[in-house]
Order: structure tokens, then sequence, then C-alpha cells
């Protein structure tokens, strides 16, 4: 199998359309974003996209390139049971389908998926108090996590429904001893969480290496800042110009990303 990166063309493939060439577009560039925010683990760890449409496929990294080898062209299209939908040189990671599968085949609320485990996020889920919310990113979070006991690397289809049972309405699952899924209405959305969650956990890695107790936040006030957040999303496109912004920022640093 060919590896090589960046060998697809820049133009959109005919059998495409306009709305799902965009789509893959703007997952590529997530996956550049991950890698350009350090948050990567090397070639493992997936983002999903879900494709309009009933049959809820999904888009996904092929398995084996680095996120920056990642292009609109070479994501691979696959169904809730991983199988790829059109012909492609490349795999998807086993250990992914299960995740994406069960929470895309199981809310229709959420058309991306992505799946971290960073040194700050991997610590955190260890401990069993899980995210705190005491800090103004901790608190932005509060009542959107959920907790998923481990039971190894996710492979397995019989573990969907206990994962979804963890999530259930929430945003945020805590794969403990393992790292975290977020889960949103669009990529963007979705990016915006997932660095709310690592800017949380951070806070939160910190703040437990200094002696003295944290002061704490009340529930009216971590519910108020947490539904405020989700309102400034939800009205304001706000999620969609960080992203952007992020992505001019890589793009400056790093020049084009295919």
């Amino acid at each position: 199998m060919d590896m090589t990166p960046r060998t697809q063309t820049l133009f959109k493939p005919g059998h495409l359309s306009d709305e799902e060439w965009a789509l893959r577009c703007e997952l590529a560039e997530c996956y550049h974003l991950i890698d350009y925010f350090g948050w990567t683990e090397t070639i493992f760890n997936h983002i999903s996209a879900r494709l309009p449409g009933p049959a809820h496929h999904y888009l996904v990294n092929p398995f084996g390139l680095n996120y920056t080898e990642i292009t609109p062209a070479n994501l691979i299209k696959v169904d809730l049971n991983g199988h790829k939908i059109e012909e492609s040189p490349y795999d998807g990671n086993p250990a992914g389908f299960a995740l994406h599968a069960a929470i895309h085949g199981a809310r229709e609320d959420v058309h991306c998926v992505i799946h971290t485990h960073t040194t700050p996020v991997s610590a955190v889920v260890q401990k069993q108090g899980g995210i705190d919310h005491n800090s103004f990113y901790g608190a932005q979070l509060f009542g959107r996590v959920g907790y998923h006991d481990f039971e190894g690397i996710t492979l397995f289809a019989e573990e969907k429904g206990r994962m979804i049972a963890s999530l259930g309405d929430k945003h945020v699952l805590v794969l403990r001893n393992h790292g975290i899924a977020v889960a949103e209405a669009s990529i963007a959305k979705t990016f915006f969480l997932l660095w709310t969650v690592q800017r949380a956990v951070e806070i939160q890695c910190a703040a437990g290496a200094l002696p003295g107790p944290d002061v704490p936040l009340s529930d009216d006030i971590k519910t108020k800042c947490r539904d405020l957040a989700a309102q400034l999303i939800s009205e304001s496109g706000f999620a969609k110009q960080f992203f952007t912004a992020m992505v001019r920022k890589m793009h400056t640093e790093r020049g084009p990303s295919w």
C-alpha cells in the first residue's frame, strides 16, 4: 500500500457532491489542527464526521497515516459496522469503529466525534474525581460529562450499548483510565468543545500541583457559566469563527495544508 502523503488531487472528484467535499475539507483541516496543537497520539485516535443522509455513513482517517498526511480525498467513508462504502487503498482503525459507530448510530444531534488522550486528559481521567468544574473552563463542562468504566481497548460491538448509556444526552464521554470522546453538532463545535476540555484538564493538572485548597464554585455559578457558554456557541457562530481563525493561524505558521 502506498502511504506517500499528499498525492491526492486538489480538485474535487466528480462523484462527490459539493456538500461532501466541503465536509471532507473541513474534517481534514480538523485533523491538521489536532496535530498543530500537539494533541495527536502518533497515527492513533480518530475524528469522524457524519455525512448527510439517513444511512449514517461517516468519514474517518485512513489508519497508518500521520494526521498531517490526511487530505480531503484520502479520508475513508464507512458505515456503522466500519465497512468501507467506497473503494480506497486504506483501511480504518478497528479500535475507532466501536466508539464512533456507537455515537453516530445513537445520537441524531451529533455530527462529529473526536477521541484523544493527551497527557493531561489521560492523567485526569485516571483519577476517581474525573474532570473538575471549579475553573473557568471546567465550569463550562458542568453537567455535560458522562463517565464510562475502562473495559480494555475499544474493539468490540458488545461495548457499544454501555458506552452510549454512559454518554446519555451529554457531549463529553470520559473513558476512565483511557481518554475522552467529545461529540457535537458540527466539526467546528466539536473542535471548540475539545479545546475547552483540554484547557480544563491542563489547568486542573497545574492547580493540583500547587499547595493549598482550591476556591470552589457553587452549582448555581457552574450552571450559569455552562448555559452562557452554550448560548454563545449556538447563537453567534462563535465556534466556526474560532475554528477558521485557528486554521488561518496554522496556515500562517505551516503553510497550506495540502
